[in-house]
């Protein structure tokens, strides 16, 4: 199946009637993310799918958890500075756009760093080679 690149968001929901009119309730989070709007209007795709018996567990589970950081503490990385953060540290890019801070690399520098701290949306390395 192919999927647009314009899909703002995607969630599973059931239709129910609303007096003369059926209704697609959209999750809260979909809104408070900033991908849609309350009061705009936007294109609807219904994909069909079998409906399998749910635990209460798994309905209850809300969303879904958010992607693991691609690097772990510990690990090494051989990494391009692309750009400078706002503190002046070297920042190079990994897998899904991931962020390894890099102290006192500057841009275009290629190197070997040793992963020292790891958070949900950006990791810090050491440098341990200056190029390669």
């Amino acid at each position: 199946m192919e999927i647009s690149d314009k899909l703002l968001c995607l969630f599973s929901a059931e239709v129910s009637a609303d007096d003369d009119n059926y209704v697609v309730e959209i999750p809260r989070r979909e809104v408070e993310t900033g991908d849609i709007d309350p009061g705009d209007t936007y294109r609807v795709a219904l994909i069909s799918r079998e409906v399998e018996a749910e635990s209460d567990e798994e309905q209850n589970a809300g969303a879904p958890p958010e992607p693991q950081p691609p690097v772990e503490i510990g690990e090494t990385r051989y990494v391009e500075i692309e750009d400078i953060g706002k503190q002046g540290d070297g920042i190079a890019r990994v897998e899904r756009g991931y962020v390894i801070i890099v102290p006192g690399a500057e841009v275009g520098e290629r190197v070997k760093v040793e992963v020292t701290e790891v958070k949900s949306n950006f990791a810090v390395g050491e440098v341990i080679e200056e190029s390669f």
